[in-house]
């Protein structure tokens, strides 16, 4: 009886050890997450929240997560080869920074977890009528959108003599042209005339810009990717001109603008990131994740643009 109590005991010992190394073993070599990160154009904004994506996902993951990054180069077809060759490669998520890149993903797959960030209104970018914060699909993600009627207010409470504003934005961003029509109903309510300045793409930004100039006495730019690539040309024109630019986050401001009221991209990217960490993992189900808006925004104005134009910083604005 006691040969057959410790055979018994020392088999249960084996298979306890075979356990414990096969569970050890599993978690050592555990499945390898392939992530897509498809960034629309290469800028301070865009560049934050893809890092802190990453960063996050990597606290969460550690090694087990392996990044394709790819960058469109401010080309709209570029954004579709992207997602496509994700696609083909069979990615577990694909990260879209920015509306382009968020539509194309959305368009190529039903099925893999797709999570924009640096998109405005994904209603908008995704044309879903009544949007209500759930895309409901395999698409959710971060919202970059500030209070656009704080925006506004801000030409008034920087320039109170304001009664002309150029809305300078790219035609071929459909959440550019969503905040532009917002804050120019805001102005326009409060008796400013308002007139759309809009570029098709790189080539044309200076001769829309100097067009704008010529005719505003102040200037706004929405979270305008284009724009934000382009803002030492924009910043060429307005300096020039002595036009003051309200801009609709911080990176646009840091190039050309005298003020903004922007949300902090880095911290966009990190909640992205810990989304996709629990996608990836089982955690979550995309389809029953709501659109993650950014937890607070900061005045910000830009001391060199303020001091090129003669202009004295407000109370409660931070220096860039």
């Amino acid at each position: 009886m006691k040969k057959t109590v410790m055979v018994l005991a020392l088999a249960v010992l084996v298979l306890a050890a075979a356990v414990a190394g096969g569970a050890s073993e599993k978690a050592s070599t555990g499945k390898t997450y392939k992530v897509g990160i498809a960034q629309f154009v290469q800028h301070v904004a865009l560049d934050a929240a893809t890092q802190g994506f990453m960063d996050a996902l990597k606290e969460e993951l550690g090694d087990k997560v392996v990044f394709d990054v790819q960058n469109a180069s401010g080309e709209m077809n570029n954004c579709a080869t992207i997602v496509n060759g994700f696609v083909s490669n069979k990615v577990d998520l694909i990260m879209a920074n920015a509306t382009p890149p968020l539509t194309a993903a959305a368009s190529a797959t039903s099925t893999i977890p797709v999570l924009g960030t640096s998109v405005t209104e994904y209603g908008v970018a995704l044309d879903i009528d009544n949007f209500s914060g759930l895309v409901g699909t395999n698409v959710s993600g971060t919202s970059d959108l500030a209070p656009l009627d704080e925006q506004a207010a801000m030409i008034k409470e920087w320039f109170p003599s304001t009664k002309k504003v150029g809305l300078l934005y790219c035609s071929a961003e459909p959440n550019s042209i969503y905040q532009v029509n917002t804050v120019e109903k805001y102005l326009t309510q409060d008796g400013i005339e308002c007139r759309m300045f809009s570029f098709t793409d790189t080539n044309d930004v200076a001769s829309v810009t100097q067009k704008a100039a010529a005719w505003s006495d102040v200037i706004y730019i929405p979270t305008d990717n284009t724009a934000a690539a382009n803002t030492e040309a924009i910043a060429n024109v307005v300096l020039a001109a002595k036009v003051p630019v309200i801009a609709g986050e911080a990176g646009i401001c840091g190039g050309c603008g005298v003020a903004t009221l922007s949300i902090s991209y880095y911290d966009l990217g990190v909640a992205t990131g810990k989304m996709a960490a629990q996608v990836l993992t089982g955690a979550a189900k995309i389809s029953e994740m709501p659109i993650g808006y950014a937890a607070q925004v900061e005045k910000k104005y830009n001391e060199n643009v303020c001091k090129a134009l003669g202009i004295s910083p407000l109370a409660g604005y931070t220096a860039l």
